[in-house]
């Protein structure tokens, strides 16, 4: 990652989700691209025949069937009875797994304020249309890898899904600040080396049908594989839909965006997530081979969620919410 930087945290549902924000997304639904069955009665109209009041079709009266669905007019014009079938409405499951390990509480704007600002858009979307919406937090606490909201339904819930957010945000910088502390050491750092294991123990929490989405910046040098295969089980029962979302700062996609910050020159780099640093000289050359290594790995990342049926998307922090969820995840068909 490029220069974490002190960003003043949201403290309130408002600085998570502006009301203007908020008047857009009640125009918007999730979608599921595959036939997903829920668990309670809702707005999503699924495959089975039920009671709801949408009517679907007729079939000939068979011996126990409800005679309050006899069709008496057809019954009047056939002298034969049949029953009315009606669509059964289903709600759909959504579960959001967000990375708030230190290296997200970087760039500008940050990746962890940007990736808790797009669990809330997409917690509220969920949530007003009456779906179930569960939350998973990993990377932030070592004494409890993944921190869970358990499935929540209903606008009234939103405030829950808040406060879980925004205490997960406070926790992520708290632990920011004690990973650089003490003496230096050599080797990969241990928030990197169990960011596959954090991952892979999230998507094991997922409700199993319904919408996944994860929201990290994938800067893992140890990789993710076993994480991405975790997700894909799930997937692999044609259950569920799962998405995965990069997040990276435009820093750390162009390091030339923060010349206005003198990143350049001889420069020492921090760990966030070790006691650790690299003593470096920023040139051209530099960013340039920068450059070519990241797009190497963004390139590997999406093969191997492509590889294993997962939606990928590469977004930068300085998008606006509403027009990455009204237009890519829109396009992308995880919305309608």
């Amino acid at each position: 990652m490029l220069l974490a930087i002190d960003q003043d945290l949201p403290r309130t549902i408002d600085q998570l989700i502006a009301p203007g924000l908020a008047a857009k997304l009640d125009r918007l639904d999730l979608l599921s691209r595959k036939i997903l069955s829920g668990r309670l009665p809702g707005e999503r109209r699924s495959k089975r025949r039920g009671r709801s009041v949408e009517f679907d079709d007729f079939r000939e009266y068979a011996a126990g069937d409800d005679p309050r669905h006899i069709d008496w007019n057809v019954y009047a014009r056939l002298d034969r009875l049949f029953i009315k079938l009606f669509r059964e409405e289903e709600d759909l499951a959504l579960h959001l797994i967000v990375d708030v390990s230190p290296s997200m509480d970087a760039g500008l704007p940050s990746k962890l304020v940007f990736a808790a600002r797009l669990a809330m858009a997409l917690s509220y979307i969920g949530l007003v249309n009456h779906n179930r919406v569960s939350l998973s937090l990993f990377g932030g606490d070592p004494a409890r890898p993944v921190q869970q909201l358990a499935p929540l339904r209903g606008r009234r819930s939103l405030q829950r899904v808040s406060s879980f957010l925004l205490d997960g945000l406070l926790l992520a910088r708290e632990r920011r600040g004690r990973a650089g502390a003490g003496p230096a050491q050599d080797g990969e750092s241990p928030a990197a080396a169990d960011f596959d294991a954090q991952l892979r123990r999230a998507a094991q929490l997922s409700p199993g049908r319904g919408i996944t989405v994860v929201l990290s910046d994938f800067l893992a040098p140890a990789g993710w594989k076993a994480g991405l295969n975790a997700l894909a089980a799930i997937s692999g029962s044609g259950a569920a839909d799962l998405y995965c979302v990069q997040v990276l700062s435009p820093g750390e996609l162009d390091p030339r965006h923060e010349s206005n910050r003198r990143f350049i020159g001889d420069l020492r780099l921090e760990d966030a997530e070790a006691p650790r640093h690299a003593d470096i000289t920023v040139s051209a050359a530099t960013i340039a081979r920068y450059r070519r290594v990241l797009e190497e790995h963004n390139t590997r990342l999406r093969a191997d969620c492509l590889a294993r049926g997962l939606a990928y998307f590469l977004v930068a922090t300085d998008t606006p919410i509403d027009q990455l969820v009204v237009g890519s995840l829109r396009r992308g068909g995880m919305l309608r």
